[in-house]
This record gives structure tokens, sequence and C-alpha cells, in this order.
């Protein structure tokens, strides 16, 4: 019998700088995480919405209390406060790793209002709040131009962040930047940076969804087997410059289509958040735990997804300005399912307060 509960347990045990989350909240997906080597964890509107479904029978009398305590609050009022419980109770499943890890391991990411992605002073804000729900929060912000600034405010103010609806270098370069310029901030007025830890995501699954979306609509043919390793490549040129440049973020992958997106990531100092289905499936694989993040992508799939203008401006560092990310087909999709999600919450709280 294996020494190991799955191949997501091995990477965590062979590779411990190569961090596994879970990307959920759940009371069962967590648990099922934590036993197989889980650091890390994440939340946001949607997640929350599926967990509150899937455990309604524990989060509906919650759910009323909140409303009857509560005689003037709106859907929307009850919404974040149900999030904020959420968040508050289940990242304190976390909290031993934390305090084992000094604060660079074991958060719970929650995420801003996605309405906010073009007010940096409402991120800000809101930022704070969420933050203040448990010692190990990590806060989630989208990496708009707006966002970008809000990283370097709430940074500056002590919050660890998570970039989101992030798919491209250029956008992941920003954020390192960012969160440079917060600290760099802090310093200078001696507060304390030690247990910081901010992560910028790129969702490789979904830069890979905007390249088969593109390829598509303009009618491009290119081998399909390229089109399954654009987010790999993205993500292996932003931790090349990342290591280079010795930013003090991390970075997080996220949205697994494919084994490529947890095997080609091993061994590197990085996160990867993973759903729960496919880290039953990863767990139950037989591909090999080895480092494979140091391996480049091959020359004829490099030749492949060059032919793709938007694979170019989601692999160079200068592919696109701050300003920019909000229009990149990938930002305004992943935007949209999160408000659509957002929505879908919503309407569980209508049903219960009307």
């Amino acid at each position: 019998m294996s020494e190991f509960k799955g191949k997501l347990h091995e990477t965590a045990v062979k590779f411990p700088d190569t961090d596994i989350w879970m990307d959920s909240c759940g009371e069962e997906e967590l648990n099922y995480g934590l036993e197989r080597g889980i650091t890390g964890a994440t939340s946001n509107p949607i997640i929350v919405g599926a967990v509150v479904k899937n455990e309604l029978a524990y989060w509906e009398p919650r759910i009323k209390k909140i409303i009857a305590d509560n005689p003037t609050f709106s859907e929307d009022d009850v919404v974040w406060k149900l999030i904020d419980e959420v968040g508050a109770e289940r990242s304190k499943k976390l909290l031993p790793l934390f305090e084992q890890y000094k604060g660079k391991k074991g958060r719970l990411s929650i995420q801003t209002n996605a309405k906010y992605y073009r007010d940096t002073d409402r991120m800000v804000k809101q930022a704070v709040h969420l933050n203040s729900l448990g010692r190990n929060m990590q806060v989630k912000m989208p990496a708009s131009a707006a966002g970008i600034r809000a990283m370097e405010e709430a940074t500056y103010r002590g919050i660890s962040i998570n970039a989101t609806v992030s798919f491209t270098v250029a956008q992941a370069v920003a954020v390192a930047e960012a969160v440079e310029r917060g600290l760099a901030r802090r310093r200078s007025e001696n507060l304390p940076c030690d247990e910081m830890s901010p992560v910028c995501t790129i969702m490789i699954g979904r830069t890979d969804d905007w390249m088969k979306a593109y390829t598509s609509k303009t009618g491009m043919v290119v081998d399909p087997e390229c089109l399954e390793w654009a987010g790999v490549a993205v993500i292996k040129e932003a931790y090349r410059i990342y290591r280079q440049r010795g930013y003090t973020t991390r970075l997080l992958s996220a949205a697994n289509r494919n084994h490529y997106h947890w095997s080609q990531l091993i061994g590197g100092d990085l996160c990867q958040t993973i759903n729960f289905g496919w880290q039953k499936l990863l767990n139950g694989c037989d591909v090999e735990v080895a480092s494979r993040i140091d391996e480049p992508v091959s020359d004829k799939i490099m030749k492949e997804l060059n032919k793709i203008s938007e694979f170019q401006k989601s692999f160079d560092e200068k592919g696109m300005e701050p300003e920019e990310f909000e229009y990149y087909g990938g930002f305004r999709s992943t935007l949209v399912n999160f408000l659509d999600g957002y929505d879908s919450l919503v309407k569980v709280i209508r049903g219960l307060m009307v």
C-alpha cells in the first residue's frame, strides 16, 4: 500500500514548496484536502453559493437568523453577511497551518465584490473589512487597473492580497510590482511585513479557454494540442520573471482543465488551487510526481501558440498596459461568470426572504 493518499498528497510531501490548495471552502472538501496536505483554500461568491447549496441544512438556519436579526437588510446585505460568516468560520480550519508556518501558509482567500473592479477605493474599504474576519484571511481583488492600485494600498495596510481575474504575464508583473511598492511603504514606516503572504493567481485554464474561443471565433487553424499548453507557457514565463527579480509575491495557478496544469508546475515555489473534482481525479491518476517547473514548453508547441496574437499578448510582459487588462477576452468572460455566480447566490437568499 502506498504511503501517500494520492498524487497530490505525494506532491505535497515530496515538494513542500509546491503548495496545494483546495479551490473551495466546503466542509467535506476541506476535510478531504487537509488529510492530503493542502495548505490553503479559496472562496468567492460562486464557491460560497455551491457550499451553501451543498450544506443547506447547516446554512439555512444561519441565513434565516441573519434575515431575522437585520430587518432592513437587502438581499445583497444578507449575501455579504453570509459570505463573511462562511469565510470566518471556514478560515478556522486552516489556523493550525497558519500558526505553524507563521503566516506563510494556512490562509483562506476571500473575494471582494466583483462589481467594484473599476473602483479602487471601494475595493480597499472592503478588503480592510474582509481582512478583519480572521487572522488568516487573504483578500482577492481583480487584476484590473483599479485593482492593481487597490492591491498596493491594501498591502501597505498589512493585508495579504490574492490577485484574481488574472491570465497574463503582464498582469502578474503589475501585481508583483504593486505589492513591492506597498511593502516598501510599510517598511519605510517600520511596519511589520514578515508574516504577509501575497499571491498572484494566473487562471491558466481560463487562459486556455480564451485561446480556444479566440481561434474558434477567428477561424484560425492550429494544432489543437497547443491550446492545452497556453496557460502553462504563460505561468512558466511569469515564474521565470518572478524568480529572476525576487518578488515577494508567489504565483498561484487556478482553473484546472488538464493534468498539465498540475504536473507541469510540480517543483515550483508556488501554489496550486485545485477544485474538489480535479483533486479526486488527480489523486487517482498514474502521472509521475516529478519536478517539471523548469522544463520549457516545447518549441513545436510554442511555434503554434505564437501564431495566435492573443497568446502573444498573454505571454509578453509588455503585452498590455494595466488600463487594457479589463478588455482582455478572458477578463471579460470570467468577470461575467463571477457576476452570474453572485446573482445565483442572491437568488438563493431571495428564496428564503420573499
